[in-house]
Parts: C-alpha cells; structure tokens; sequence
C-alpha cells in the first residue's frame, strides 16, 4: 500500500503494480489495512513526507515488531507516542542519503525480475532546459524528472 493526498502520484503508483493506492486525505490508513486483509497491522513501513500526522498514523497501524524507516524531514520537531513504539516493540530507524550497495543491489533485483519504472519518469529535459525541469519536479504532481546531458 502507498498513500498520499495527490491523485496524480496515486495514478503512477498503480502503473507500477502497487496493491493499493490510497488518498489519506479521503481514507485512513486503517482503512487501507482493512480493505487489504491485515489483521495485524503493516510489517514495514516508509515515512518519506516528513508530517507528524503521517508518523502518528503510521505507528499506530504497524504490527508487534514491525519497522519504520524514516526518511521524510518534518519541518520542526513533533512529539511521537513513544509508549506505543516500546509496547509494540516498533523499530524505528532514520535514513538520510543512500545506503549505496544496500540500494543498489535492491534495486537490481527488482529491475531483473521485470519491474517497469517507465511510468513513474514524468519528464524529460535537455540540460538547457533545467528551469522548466525544476519546476516541474517542483509542481508535486508528477514523478521523476529526467535532464537529459547528452543533448
């Protein structure tokens, strides 16, 4: 399951394959869980938005032992229901930049066994065009921006 609150972004993902897009600006993640089966809650989840709101939900709909990656920036600090990360044994972990050769050979294994990341590419500029492309990619509607240096 992927959320968000664009339905342009939402869109990408299901070209993708993802199971279940969902709006948690109409739905909540519990919501999402229920439609999905799960009893017990998400295993691993993703924060990449940086939002308190998305945090909190988050943590309140993972499983005993499940894992969090944070790699969202909140804008300034929040406070996080810590007595619910120790009771459900929660592993939170913050990520800043890539971990390369994790990232990489994931992202091999994916590629070589079929996935298309065709669909999520939005935009593709010459080098000269780098503005349009920044604002672009700046727009929050889209997916990734390519510039194009050959050219």
């Amino acid at each position: 399951m992927i959320t968000d609150v664009s339905e342009e972004r939402l869109a990408l993902a299901l070209k993708v394959g993802v199971s279940l897009a969902l709006n948690v600006s109409e739905l909540t993640i519990a919501d999402g869980q229920r439609e999905l089966g799960l009893r017990e809650g998400f295993d691993i989840g993703l924060e990449m938005s940086g939002r308190p709101e998305a945090m909190r939900d988050m943590i309140a709909n993972m499983t005993h032992g499940g894992r969090i990656a944070m790699l969202g920036l909140p804008a300034e600090e929040f406070p996080v229901d810590w007595a619910r990360v120790v009771t459900s044994m929660l592993t939170i972990k913050g990520i800043y930049g890539r971990e390369m050769f994790e990232t990489w050979y994931a992202m091999s294994v994916l590629l070589e066994g079929g996935l298309d990341l065709t669909p999520v590419i939005t935009g593709r500029y010459g080098h000269r065009d780098y503005e349009a492309a920044f604002e672009d990619a700046a727009s929050g509607t889209g997916g990734k921006v390519i510039l194009d240096w050959t050219a």
